[in-house]
């Protein structure tokens, strides 16, 4: 592939990783790594294939992403979120390549009222919120105009372990399934940050934090009516499953949540020229994978 952009994957074996490698356009040769085959908290590991490969472009779709398990083990999670994104900059900057790096929507406390925009004041609520916010931090620091970061909220895919997966399970299994209705976001299908991510790495001269979801916004409990719904539509979900919504405080967990999560895309949108897809449009393209499937 003479000329082709070339593009080392980490995370490959991820939601994001799985849908960037499903989308390869025309012009790029890309290459995934998984954590099997590279461990980013390992530097050795991270110059040595950096070296063999010769990226122009490492986007690091690989994290610590156990959001609970992280309060209990935050050197782990530290040395994955952010010691492998240290490395993986310095290997970036010894062999000129760019870095895109995805984080999250777990970086803001959650308590605004509008869309937080990428320079907004970050205060993350939980140790894998931090640990993301630091990765981000060091990417910036040592890559500096070399970084570019994509905050992204709420995935979910028609394979591996998220919400959606998670929902069809419980669904299959019980005819009520009890749903958080007040922390609100944007669910975001894996392949809609995949295309964005790849129009970021086309766009040499971008640089900085940006953010990225489906539009729209919705509640947890939304997304699980949605789901039941078109579950039920395409035979995948019995319909008598009843969606009943709770409060936060009736469902405790290791990590707190931001209450509003909402990422404003603009800057996005202004610099790529695209436009998000509606969640539940995206939610309906999924469902449909996996009827198929």
């Amino acid at each position: 592939m003479k000329g082709a952009l070339r593009v080392l994957v980490t995370g490959a074996a991820g939601q994001v990783g799985r849908a960037l490698l499903a989308s390869v356009p025309v012009g790029f040769e890309a290459r995934g790594a998984t954590h099997a085959s590279l461990d980013i908290a390992d530097a050795e590991q991270v110059e040595r294939q950096v070296a063999e490969f010769g990226p122009d472009v490492i986007v690091n779709a690989a994290a610590y992403t156990a959001v609970d398990k992280a309060e209990g083990e935050q050197a782990t999670a530290a040395r994955v979120n952010v010691d492998g994104v240290t490395h993986l900059a310095r290997a970036a900057l010894a062999h000129g390549a760019r870095l895109i790096h995805v984080s999250t929507d777990f970086v803001f406390d959650g308590r605004g009222c509008a869309p937080y925009r990428p320079s907004d004041p970050a205060a993350p609520l939980s140790v894998y919120g931090a640990t993301k916010l630091a990765g981000e931090r060091q990417a910036l620091s040592i890559l500096g105009e070399q970084a570019l970061i994509v905050r992204t909220a709420w995935l979910y895919a028609a394979e591996g372990r998220n919400f959606l997966t998670t929902m069809l399970r419980l669904m299959r299994e019980r005819a009520q399934v009890r749903v958080v209705d007040d922390q609100i976001g944007t669910p975001t299908a894996a392949a809609s940050v995949a295309s964005v991510l790849w129009s970021f790495a086309r766009t040499p001269r971008l640089s900085g934090i940006f953010h990225w979801s489906d539009a729209g916004v919705a509640s947890w409990y939304d997304f699980a009516v949605a789901i039941a719904e078109e579950g039920a539509q395409r035979g995948l979900l019995p319909s008598a499953v009843e969606v009943k919504p709770i409060a936060t405080a009736e469902y405790p967990t290791a990590a707190r949540r931001p209450a509003y999560s909402v990422l404003d895309k603009r800057s996005t949108m202004l610099a790529l020229g695209c436009e998000p897809p509606h969640w539940r449009s995206t939610l309906r393209s999924v469902m449909e994978e996996l009827s198929r499937a």
